[in-house]
């Protein structure tokens, strides 16, 4: 074994000897290869690092200044578009706050900015409203306030979302956080209570949610004696301006220096001196010298605070300053009060408290507008006179309207007017679709008794002379129509509530004119010191409490005692009474013994019974065909009530009108009706009144006049005089104006 070992070693070495230097060198880089496959990764590891350190130096000084124009454009392009688009909801009953919101929008294009109308009812606030949270648009609100502080039809659901979300924890109250918003409410003041509740509730809503406010809210009042501008369009004019302005501001990137959390007062201050420069300066169309209905930006935290206080926010001390001058304010003006007014009296006499010049007129330039496209003959700042559709029918001979029927009078020489536009009811059934002014006190500019009869029938007489010619016409009832012997107090409003009432009464009955007047039994103490009138209509449109309120949507809030107080009164006059019910098919057809009730307060001399009449679609009314009852169905009715009182009959009937009377038997003398009026007799028992200064009364019996055949209940003619000619109109829409 040694041998071999030996052999071995001597191999090696000898072999080892037999090799060349080269091969050697060979051999030694072999054996040591893993060093030198290291130091070459080495190497290339660095090369390889630097030549990416060479690159990226390279890069920078050839890309860099083409990343840093394109950052600077990039910047400069985040800096003009501040403002996307504007986007105006509405939530409207009637159209103003629809119409409010179309000009508007035609308003903020002229500047340049996108514009959206919506319909409030048409837009999901549960999956789009977070949206406008992040897209750089501003939403505007134009919400009105309905019935009892309700939102309108249209805008329920919206609000229903928004007061719920408010309040929910899975929303949060960052959910609307980035919202720019502004609200503008329309409502009434004459509403206590209720006064632009929907407006102020969305304001708070919406800010609740973190929306940021880049206005004050705006509030437009319909009452006119209230309205810091005269009227809702001017409230809402004076608000647009502002909102034009600080929609400028934003196009221009330009931010508030006093927001809602701003607790810094000297810059607050310095914002509300440059506001209240702005402020003085005059609006367009609009020379009202009261406070602006906007106010100043820095006032924010005035309206914010006052939606903290509902919340339950804390109020910080340096906003202390602000409510305490907002409470004196709203303090100086219930005492001082801000709106000048004439009481009513009981002496027909009127209690001045200001200057007449200083108040304002009863009827708007947009009021005025309206009520002139609807036929009305305006008169003064709130009279008008219309021409009745039965005095167009009785001069060409076609038939004379329900009170021809009922009372006798001409309808042909009947002028339907009134003194007062204003109404303190809101009815569903109102025939001029609510567009006239509502009160509960008379608050306006008085015109002279003598003046509006004057100019009334100067108006009426012009409209007659209109006929002369007329195919049909006869000659002999134009002639006669000239000299007005009737006049229907009826034509829309509440013509009690003009303070010379019984003045204006006593200037028709000395032209020998005759008096119908209708109140809407809410001015109890009126009726009272009413003056004799030839025949004195109380409306009663509903027999319980709610359905009155649901139908004639009163203003007062004690409407249903002045209700009741007013029948009251009604049974104290001497002179000929009148309960005017109106049937609305579905709403008051089911109140027989509630009706009977009533009758039994005021003891009437008549009831008229009507079917309501449908005066086409309105926003302001839910009204439809369905509810106008068929005139079978009014004779039905009737029957049922006259069962129910034992001293009331059925006397006539209109068919034409859809209407029946109920008589007091004590017009039915030894068998026959004595419905109709000896109007001559009744000039003459007025002024034997008037000269024994009221000592001399008189009762409806003293001037009653027997009913003719054709007339009467049952009779063939179904109301209608045989000595006309029944016209029937075929494929016309029907006028359903008229008394």
């Amino acid at each position: 074994m040694l041998c071999i070992s030996s052999v071995s070693a001597l191999e090696t070495e000898g072999s080892q000897n037999a090799l060349s230097p080269g091969e050697s060198y060979l051999l030694s880089v072999w054996h040591h290869r893993l060093y030198l496959y290291s130091a070459a990764a080495l190497l290339f590891g660095v090369w390889f690092l630097l030549k990416v350190a060479l690159n990226k130096k390279s890069f920078s000084k050839d890309v860099g200044p083409l990343v840093s124009k394109a950052v600077k454009r990039s910047e400069g392009s985040d800096a003009v578009v501040h403002l996307s688009g504007v986007k105006i909801f509405y939530g409207s009953q009637t159209g103003t706050a629809k119409g409010f919101a179309k000009e508007l929008s035609e308003e903020v294009k002229t500047l340049g900015i996108p514009a959206e109308v919506i319909d409030i009812k048409d837009y999901d606030p549960d999956d789009r409203l977070s949206d406008e949270c992040t897209n750089m648009s501003v939403c505007v609100f134009l919400v009105a306030t309905y019935t009892d502080g309700t939102p309108t039809v249209n805008a329920e659901w919206f609000c229903k979302w928004l007061e719920e979300a408010s309040t929910d924890f899975r929303y949060g109250k960052t959910y609307l956080k980035g919202l720019r918003y502004a609200v503008f409410g329309l409502g009434n003041s004459v509403y206590v209570g209720h006064y632009n509740t929907v407006g102020k509730n969305v304001d708070k809503w919406l800010w609740m949610l973190s929306g940021m406010r880049i206005m004050t809210r705006g509030e437009g009042d319909c009452n006119v004696v209230k309205s810091r501008h005269g009227s809702i369009q001017a409230d809402f004019l004076a608000w647009k301006v502002k909102f034009l302005t600080r929609l400028q501001a934003l196009a221009k990137g330009e931010k508030k220096s006093c927001s809602r959390n701003s607790k810094n007062g000297s810059s607050c201050k310095n914002k509300k001196k440059e506001q209240e420069e702005d402020e003085a300066a005059p609006v367009p169309q609009d020379n009202s010298s009261e406070e602006d209905l906007m106010e100043s930006s820095s006032d924010e935290e005035e309206s914010g605070l006052q939606d903290e206080k509902t919340s339950g926010s804390v109020v910080d001390m340096e906003d202390l300053g602000n409510i305490m001058n907002s409470v004196k304010r709203a303090k100086s003006k219930e005492e001082g009060g801000d709106g000048l007014m004439v009481k009513l009296s009981k002496v027909n006499g009127l209690k001045k408290i200001e200057d007449e010049a200083e108040r304002r007129e009863m009827i708007t330039p947009a009021l005025r507008k309206a009520l002139t496209k609807q036929g009305y003959k305006l008169i003064g700042s709130h009279s008008g006179v219309k021409l009745c559709r039965w005095t167009k029918s009785m001069l060409r001979g076609r038939g004379g309207c329900y009170k021809h029927t009922f009372y006798g009078i001409e309808s042909h020489r009947c002028m339907e007017t009134t003194p007062s536009l204003a109404c303190a009811n809101k009815c569903v059934f109102c025939w001029r679709h609510n567009t006239n002014p509502v009160g509960t006190e008379w608050r306006w500019k008085m015109d002279p008794a003598e003046k509006i009869l004057e100019d009334a029938l100067e108006k009426h007489q012009t409209m007659i002379r209109q006929f002369r010619g007329v195919p049909g016409v006869k000659p002999e009832r134009y002639e006669e129509g000239l000299a007005v012997k009737h006049c229907a107090l009826s034509l829309v409003g509440e013509p009690i509530m003009y303070p010379e009432i019984n003045t204006f009464i006593r200037l028709l009955h000395t032209h020998h004119i005759s008096s119908f007047l209708v109140t809407n039994a809410q001015f109890p103490e009126e009726i009272r010191s009413l003056v004799p009138v030839t025949q004195l209509y109380v409306s009663v449109d509903a027999s319980t409490k709610d359905s009155l309120k649901r139908i004639d949507r009163p203003l007062f809030k004690d409407f249903w005692p002045r209700f009741l107080d007013s029948l009251r009164a009604l049974g104290e006059k001497r002179q000929r009474t009148v309960y005017r019910l109106t049937l609305v098919k579905a709403w008051n057809v089911e109140e027989m013994q509630a009706y009977s009730e009533l009758i039994s307060l005021g003891q009437p001399d008549f009831i008229e019974v009507k079917g309501v009449t449908y005066c086409g679609e309105s926003p302001a009314s839910t009204l439809t065909m369905a509810n106008v009852p068929w005139h079978q169905e009014v004779v039905t009715f009737v029957q049922e009530l006259a069962d129910m009182l034992p001293q009331y009959e059925i006397a006539c009937e209109h068919e034409h009108s859809n209407c029946l009377l109920i008589a007091h038997t004590k017009f039915k003398v030894e068998g026959e009706w004595w419905t109709w009026i000896d109007y001559e007799r009744f000039q003459e028992l007025v002024q034997a009144q008037e000269e024994s200064g009221g000592q001399q009364g008189f009762s409806a019996l003293d001037y009653m006049a027997k009913t003719p055949s054709w007339a009467l209940f049952g009779a063939t003619e179904q109301g209608f005089d045989p000595v006309d000619t029944r016209f029937q109109r075929r494929n016309k829409t029907k006028d359903i104006s008229g008394c």
